[in-house]
Formats: C-alpha cells, structure tokens, sequence
C-alpha cells in the first residue's frame, strides 16, 4: 500500500473535457469540486435521463450532457463512471471501443475485485482503466446533494495492477488530489477485505438494527439510534448490488461480528462483568484511536 497526496495540492489538469457517467451524488459532487477548484476544462454529463442530466446542467455542474455514452466517450479525455457497481464492467467495456487515443477511464465503485480482473486486459489506441474508490458519500441520493467539498480531505484508494502504466497512474492520483482526496494505491483484493469491514458489514449491521424496530417504539430512539443506523437510508438497489459484488468478504465480515456477538452474549449470560469490560474497553479503545478527522463528515 503506498499514500500518495503529501505534496502541495497539484496543478489543474490539462483535460480538455471529462465525462461523468452517472450524475448524482457522487458524479454531482465531482463535477462540483472540479468547478469550485477552478477546472477550466469542459465537463460532460452522461446518463439515460435527458431531463435530469438538462437540470443538473441548468444548475451549473456540467457544461454539458449526453444519452449517447459512445458518442461522449468518442469527445472525453478523462472518463468517471459513477454509476453502481453492477453496471461498471460493462459501461468500460461499452465506452472503450470508441474512445479516443490515450484515454483514461476510472469509477467510484465501491467494490473493486470483480471489476479490476475483468477489465485487466489492455485496450486497444492505449486507452487505460484503473479502478477508484473516493471513500466519501451520504445516504441522500441525486446531484440536488451534491457537494463540492465531498471529497475535502477524504481517502480514494486507486487499484493500478502489474501493467498500469506510471503515467495514467499519476494522472488519475492527480485528478482525485485536486478534489480534495489523499490517494492510497492497494490491489483491488485487498481493497474489498478491507471496506468489506469499513463500509458493507456496518451498512448490513445497521439495516439490520433498524429491521428489529418495532413501530411502537419509533418515539424512544434517540441520538444513538439515528447515528448508528444513518447508512440504512441508503439505496436499497445501489446497496444490494455492492453487497453481491463483494459478497465471500462480506459474509466472512458477517461471520467474524458474529462471533464477536456471541462472546458479549455469553458475557453477559454468566453475568461476566470483567469480560464485559474488557470487551466494551476494546471497542472504545478502537473507536479513539479512529481520531477526529476519520469520521467527521463534510458540511452539506
């Protein structure tokens, strides 16, 4: 695993246009920060809603928008794909035929195993894939949330492979330190066991929770409840298609909570209030050592 992001904050890019397939919370908020740090290049939106893509451009985050992903690849020099995980094999795929020499494409997928093996192979014209995951995002949906200072001081792991070439590589760390990001690079593999325990096991422990809530006792949740459950509002179709994606370390993240259940039940069964400790001084121990910075979130 390398950090990248240390430096000075980079230069603007020299694109002349990127694309943003998917423009909603995070294809907005790209689009938003690129705006606010001054990109002076164009910004295109892509998506199958005519009519959303001509209200995200009326209120000033693309300049302009397309249906035609093939004909939008064919005019971009830098291309996200922000759309869910399930769709970002084959949009690459769609978009890689028609692209122009020595374009970059990458995605916000928060899964990156299965993408990263199937789009390993090189295009043709030396167009390049790497796989991204700014680790930024909200339970609110659409580019009406969009924020241009989203990916402020957050993570985006990139996942090059054996033959990334260090140009494109450098390229793409560029583009997300302008957002904002501090760039970790780390296998696609080792990306998914990691945000397996990170992000898909909390959202799964969350929907649970608020799935045992009865009606009758909404009026009794409070702060605790409400902060702990935020992440169950998210998309249900978004969500299932990345718990699929990721789904042998998620189930290994589920069996691993699992266990840890079953000593805090088996504490608290033999009334065992020195393991009970030690177990909650741990979690608290751990939750600490997070720091400040790691789960603060960005102002709306």
């Amino acid at each position: 695993m390398r950090t990248m992001g240390d430096a000075e904050t980079p230069p603007l890019l020299v694109e002349e246009t990127i694309a943003i397939i998917g423009v909603g919370l995070i294809g907005g908020s790209v689009a938003a920060a690129l705006k606010k740090r001054g990109f002076a290049g164009r910004i295109l939106g892509v998506g199958r809603n005519a009519s959303r893509l001509e209200s995200a451009k009326a209120a000033g985050l693309i300049d302009a928008c397309s249906t035609n992903l093939a004909e939008s690849a064919a005019q971009s020099d830098l291309i996200i794909l922000c759309t869910p995980v399930n769709l970002i094999i084959e949009g690459v795929r769609d978009i890689s035929a028609t692209c122009r020499p020595g374009t970059l494409i990458t995605d916000a997928g928060s899964t990156k195993g299965d993408i990263c093996r199937e789009l390993s192979s090189r295009f043709a014209k030396g167009v390049t894939f790497i796989g991204s995951h700014p680790l930024a995002g909200s339970e609110k949906q659409g580019f009406e949330e969009a924020n241009p200072d989203l990916f402020q001081n957050r993570v985006c792991v990139v996942t090059p492979n054996e033959t990334t070439p260090a140009d494109q590589l450098s390229r793409l760390n560029a583009f997300w330190e302008l957002l904002g990001c501090r760039v970790i690079e780390m296998t696609a593999e080792a990306h998914d066991q990691a945000i397996a325990r990170t992000s898909h096991l909390p959202h799964v422990v969350a929907s649970a929770l608020v799935s045992l809530l009865e009606k009758s006792h909404n009026q009794l949740t409070s702060t605790g409840f409400c902060d702990t459950t935020r992440i169950a509002a998210g998309d249900p179709d978004l969500w299932s298609a990345i718990l699929l994606a990721n789904a042998s370390e998620v189930i290994q993240s589920i069996d691993e909570l699992n266990g840890k259940l079953a000593e805090f039940s088996e504490a608290i069964a033999n009334r065992d209030a020195t393991t009970l400790k030690n177990l909650l001084q741990l979690a608290k121990t751990n939750r600490d050592n997070l720091g400040v910075k790691s789960c603060d979130r960005p102002a709306s």
